[in-house]
């Protein structure tokens, strides 16, 4: 696939890095989305909310935005008695998020946010390779309707997954990235470790625009991973798509520690790691992503940073690095803390 029909290739050969919008949950609750209510009914139901969401990471420089479809197969939307819904809701979902970039003053691009099945892969589940697929490929097909540029397959732990979701985007004809949530002593919580991403899905099609990670734990610990992936593949396209410093209950709400000051010294560290595509994922708002811009515009860069100048700026890690706790003894390493 060339530039010229791939727009997130044409935009990463133009610009030296590409701003990522921020978080889809954490800012559809404050607009009153309920616990246990799927985001994606309010594609159909609440069409001007979705729309505000991306014209708000737009208007704080937002180069790629995420539909609202993470939890778009039909395994997810059967918990909500959506499954036949599965095409209707993923266009819905992309035609919202084409029509705020389209009429946006610069090139941004639309990424058809493709979440885990929330399933087992056979010999672990009861999910077949091919039922995976095809579950992907139903979704995939109404985002590529609705106007997505790219699948975005994120916040994945099986590598057999993202293989699915991979091989169900070439079959639908779209490009595609994918990103792992690295939340397990500093793996996925299949195993995956960051210096391993490149090879999961290299050979599907003409392999991904770029890899990386979202989501985990915090902010220190997806950068942890980002040395990792970038030492292992220095000329690879990388994504980082952090939380918002770090989880915390207060009461029955999640609060996020980061602020944009602190969002803004973690993009800036992200870029001197080698990320390409930088943004954010829980907690981060438009308020936190605008800093991001703004610092990432204005940005020097420095030399690479080793993981003790980023627990110095940004804190410390939730979790072991993914050598450390290869290195723990088995005993230690059964433990694990969660965000």
């Amino acid at each position: 696939m060339t530039t010229e029909n791939n727009a997130l290739a044409a935009l990463l050969a133009e610009k030296p890095f590409l701003l990522a919008d921020g978080a889809t949950g954490t800012s559809l609750f404050a607009m009153g989305l309920e616990a246990g209510e799927a985001p994606e009914l309010w594609n159909e139901a609440k069409p001007d909310n979705i729309t505000r969401l991306h014209q708000d990471f737009v208007d704080a420089g937002a180069d790629i935005i995420l539909t609202n479809t993470f939890g778009g197969t039909r395994h997810r939307l059967k918990l909500h008695h959506a499954q036949d819904r599965v095409f209707a809701l993923n266009k819905r979902a992309a035609e919202i998020a084409r029509a705020v970039a389209d009429k946006a003053p610069r090139k941004v691009i639309v990424a058809g946010s493709v979440g885990p099945t929330g399933e087992l892969l056979v010999p672990l589940g009861a999910l077949t390779y091919d039922d995976a697929v095809s579950a992907f490929a139903e979704q995939i097909e109404g985002l590529k309707a609705g106007g997505a540029d790219v699948a975005w397959i994120e916040t994945m732990s099986s590598p057999e997954e993202i293989r699915a979701a991979a091989e169900a985007a070439v079959r639908v004809g779209l490009p595609f990235v994918y990103t792992g949530s690295f939340d397990t002593a500093g793996k996925t919580m299949m195993g995956l470790h960051p210096k391993d991403i490149h090879a999961v899905a290299g050979d599907i099609g003409a392999g991904p625009l770029a890899v990386g990670a979202n989501c985990g734990v915090g902010a220190s610990d997806i950068l942890s991973s980002l040395l990792d992936m970038t030492g292992a593949d220095p000329s690879a396209t990388i994504v980082v798509k952090g939380n918002c410093g770090i989880p915390e209950y207060r009461g029955a709400e999640i609060h996020y520690s980061g602020t944009p000051p602190l969002m803004a010294e973690y993009a800036r560290l992200a870029r001197d790691a080698g990320a390409r595509i930088i943004g954010g994922c829980c907690g981060t708002s438009c308020e936190h992503l605008a800093a991001m811009r703004q610092a990432l515009d204005a940005h020097e860069p420095r030399q690479r940073p080793t993981l003790e100048t980023i627990i110095e700026v940004i804190g410390p890690m939730r979790n072991k690095t993914a050598d450390e706790a290869a290195a723990a003894p088995v005993r230690e390493r059964g433990r694990r803390s969660r965000g």
